[in-house]
């Protein structure tokens, strides 16, 4: 949507400074995959419903509490894993600035050690607080709910079968590198480790 607008407002302001396009070239750097665009469609749905889900009040106007919908035990698990996720997001946050996890190329983070020798003063006190054991149970939980979402993909959308697996796990990895910030280790498609600049 972003690429639609920029190209919508240089064409408008070339229009509009009395230029021709007989000589422009309009170059879409990157274009979603058919693919890509069912995974964020799935994912973003999902997001939508845990947003819902939390925002919809308990209790009647009459002051009656009223039941929740019946949901499938899959559904359930993909609202808690996306809660998980947001649950770890400044944790995930911290371990990239600190270098200890990066993004993988299957959508997964990938742990690095725990060097708090290097740690900047400003983070010092962040980064104590947090043993090893728990630096590890907190990226396998994290890990984990990547995967429920995955298979919600899969399981919500008529195109995707267990064997288009890997390729959604590349889509994630592929998303995840470029939402990465500046100074995250990523995993580049070829297998090899880059901080993204």
């Amino acid at each position: 949507m972003k690429r639609s607008c920029l190209k919508f407002i240089l064409i408008s302001a070339l229009f509009f400074a009395g230029c021709t396009l007989a000589n422009v070239k309009v170059n879409v750097v990157s274009q979603r995959t058919t693919l890509e665009n069912q995974v964020l469609g799935s994912y973003n749905a999902l997001s939508d419903e845990v947003l819902l889900v939390a925002s919809v009040r308990g209790v009647e106007p009459s002051g009656t509490i009223k039941t929740p919908p019946r949901h499938s035990k899959e559904y359930q698990n993909a609202v808690q894993a996306i809660e998980t996720i947001a649950f770890h997001a400044d944790d995930m946050e911290l371990f990239k600035r600190l270098g200890w996890v990066g993004e993988n190329n299957q959508g997964f983070l990938t742990s690095f050690p725990m060097d708090k020798s290097k740690v900047p003063p400003d983070l010092k006190d962040s980064a104590d607080r947090f043993k090893e054991e728990e630096f590890a149970a907190i990226i396998t939980d994290v890990n984990g709910a990547r995967t429920v979402v995955m298979q919600r993909v899969i399981d919500t959308n008529e195109n995707l079968t267990e064997k288009d697996l890997p390729e959604i796990r590349k889509v994630f990895g592929k998303l995840n590198r470029e939402n990465a910030l500046p100074g995250d280790k990523i995993q580049n498609e070829d297998g090899s480790w880059s901080v993204k600049p």
